[in-house]
């Protein structure tokens, strides 16, 4: 049984930044006629990108009302440094253009309307005594089509990330076969495998943009 240990192996020829961090080198051992040894890791390389572009795409802000655009919206109070409002309010997106806050402390809901009006949502809260209400304006044609321009910009950038990533892994394996690590046939196959993944998770890109533009076009 042929091993071949890599060690090291950088990605991403322009690093992919996923929460302020970029992607660490990578280690992996590839066993012959062992798959899961090389597509495990690979995929677990491009679930990285995939999970950074879902994250963007909630920052893309339709018309739809959704919770994730006031969960983490810093409040103070209680003279504690601010926490995300989820922490004291009950948060629900009742209706499409409607969101509802009700805090669990009626005393701290002026400071929940205070930090929403601070905030970069761009929504004046209504404020009833015991629920805070948001609701979202209708978007104009011309907000869309930016939006669906952004949308374009931030799905290429995945892909872009995938295909480096697939970039990587096809070096690791085209060096493990002239280092006669693995065999000519195991290389084969792995090939097979490295574009069957690739295809799978641009398709799973392009699967969560298409949710996405039918959002930005149908609110």
């Amino acid at each position: 049984m042929h091993y071949s240990k890599l060690h090291k192996i950088k990605h991403l020829e322009a690093p992919l930044t996923i929460e302020g961090t970029i992607v660490k080198d990578l280690e992996i051992t590839i066993i012959e006629n062992d798959i899961k040894s090389f597509q495990t890791p690979m995929e677990a390389e491009m679930e990285k990108p995939l999970k950074h572009f879902e994250r963007e795409l909630i920052t893309i802000r339709t018309g739809r009302a959704h919770t994730s655009l006031v969960d983490n919206i810093p409040v103070s109070c209680y003279g504690q440094p601010p926490a995300p409002l989820k922490n004291y309010a009950s948060i629900a997106a009742p209706e499409v253009r409607i969101i509802t806050i009700q805090p669990w402390d009626i005393t701290v809901i002026g400071d929940i309307e205070k930090a929403i009006l601070e905030s970069s949502i761009g929504v004046t809260p209504v404020n009833d005594g015991k629920i805070i209400r948001l609701q979202l304006p209708q978007m104009t044609t011309n907000r869309r089509e930016e939006l669906l321009k952004i949308l374009g910009k931030k799905l290429e950038e995945c892909k872009v990330a995938l295909r480096n990533i697939r970039k990587d892994f096809n070096n690791i394996i085209r060096d493990a076969k002239k280092d006669k690590k693995i065999s000519e046939n195991f290389y084969n196959r792995l090939c097979d495998i490295l574009k069957e993944v690739i295809d799978k998770y641009v398709e799973k890109s392009e699967q969560m943009a298409k949710k996405k533009e039918t959002e930005v076009t149908s609110i």
